[in-house]
């Protein structure tokens, strides 16, 4: 009887949850900080909008640091529980699908009167967050993964030569928060396992120690990792996975997991057609308020650890366009390959915009390799207009022929119109 209690009570916790978190995803377009429309915005961007919240509803806001380059870092804190969460974005400057989420958050707490006010009592009353949006922008100035120093800051937990590393152990050793949210993107490449499909989000809980050892603090990032992907599976299923947990003793999030605060690594990949990551961006405000709400109300531990450590992992099995079976001829020689081509972002307009460079990353065999885009080559002939070899890190401008018909014509990897001769308005830019 125990038992089926336990299951039942199990059974209802997961619906209730489920509908929290559906719920959450509908109303999040209501709570969404409209003035950031893409991700290659910058700290002087972000300022009106830290001060507009400092004083609305719960929360408040204050600088807590500068970076190399004298940008101020501030964190974003609400609630008055005794259970601290510290979260920080943006860590890599060019990762800023969780900043934009976590103004959303900000947004959602400052409201009331919407059907979410239990949620939101229950949050704050049981938990004190902390929130560094854009821990690192001098990088998020130039768009890119490292500090003005050029370190990447999350390979500095250990010699702490970044100003802005410096902040975020400090951050750590004073509040010493209960939980620590660390928020990246990244490859869009990634796909679950061997599916073939792109990971839309991945999770870790960081190994503290090479034998990647399970106590009470790793335990629970794992139980909160179960929780969120459950959830998120309603919405993109079979597209969560599991990031590599290899000890880097280094990273912020190994040591910080090993310093005592359950770390919790959330990593935005891709989805198709939505290269500024604006569903993904839904999906992590969603996973982040389940999360706090399972902290708040300790229901985290009613999870089995086992559906983590069953979850797939991330593989590297895609390219942006696979092109399969084509024929290149070589001395007078018929040769069959398949060719992976990835569309490169190249910064322009001072990084508030981008410019495709599209390279061949592999020519070969690729038959267990997928593409997010596919063209099946058989029987076609490849011709390079420039007359070169076919060759890895090549541009991939040429043509697909059966006989004298051409029928697909590339430039800079991206399929044209070939009466036409113009490519598609994304091959040049997007914003």
């Amino acid at each position: 009887m125990k038992k089926l209690i336990l299951f039942l009570t199990l059974a209802t916790a997961t619906t209730q949850a489920q509908d929290l978190a559906r719920r959450l995803y509908d109303a999040h377009e209501t709570v969404k900080e409209k003035t950031l429309t893409h991700r290659r915005f910058k700290h002087q961007d972000i300022l009106p909008l830290l001060d507009s919240l400092n004083g609305q509803g719960p929360l408040s806001v204050s600088q807590v640091g500068q970076s190399f380059e004298k940008r101020s870092i501030h964190q974003v804190k609400a609630g008055t529980g005794d259970k601290k969460v510290l979260l920080w974005s943006q860590m890599h400057g060019d990762e800023a699908t969780a900043t934009m989420a976590l103004f959303d958050i900000f947004n959602f707490l400052k409201e009331n009167n919407d059907g979410f006010d239990s949620l939101r009592k229950t949050i704050l009353a049981n938990v004190t967050l902390y929130a560094v949006p854009m821990l690192n922008p001098d990088g998020a100035q130039r768009f890119q993964r490292r500090t003005a120093l050029e370190i990447d800051m999350n390979r500095d937990a250990l010699r702490l030569q970044t100003p802005e590393g410096r902040l975020l152990k400090e951050l750590q050793q004073t509040l010493q928060p209960l939980v620590g949210f660390n928020l990246h993107d990244q490859n869009p490449r990634y796909s679950v396992g061997k599916t073939g499909k792109q990971a839309v989000v991945s999770f870790l809980a960081t190994a503290f120690d090479p034998a990647r050892s399970i106590n009470d603090v790793r335990k629970r990032s794992m139980e909160l990792i179960v929780g969120m992907n459950r959830v998120l599976q309603q919405f993109v299923p079979g597209q969560i996975a599991r990031y590599d947990d290899e000890f880097e003793p280094r990273a912020f999030g190994d040591n910080i997991q090993k310093w005592g605060t359950t770390l919790v690594l959330i990593e935005s990949g891709g989805v198709a057609g939505d290269p500024e990551k604006m569903r993904i961006r839904q999906l992590n405000f969603v996973a982040i308020l389940t999360a706090l709400e399972a902290i708040a109300t300790e229901s985290h531990v009613q999870e089995n650890i086992a559906a983590y450590q069953i979850m797939p992992e991330n593989s590297r099995t895609l390219f942006d366009l696979l092109i399969r079976n084509a024929t290149i001829v070589r001395n007078g020689k018929r040769v069959k390959v398949d060719i992976g081509i990835n569309h490169n972002e190249e910064n322009a307009d001072s990084a508030r915009t981008f410019r495709y460079k599209s390279t061949i990353e592999e020519i070969g065999d690729l038959s267990t390799y997928q593409g997010l885009k596919e063209i099946d080559a058989t029987d076609l002939t490849l011709t390079n207009s420039t007359g070169r070899l076919l060759k890895l890190g090549q541009v991939p401008t040429f043509i697909l022929k059966k006989g004298d018909s051409i029928k697909y014509n590339l430039v800079n990897g991206f399929k044209i119109d070939a009466i036409e001769n113009k490519p598609p308005a994304n091959a040049i830019k997007s914003k």
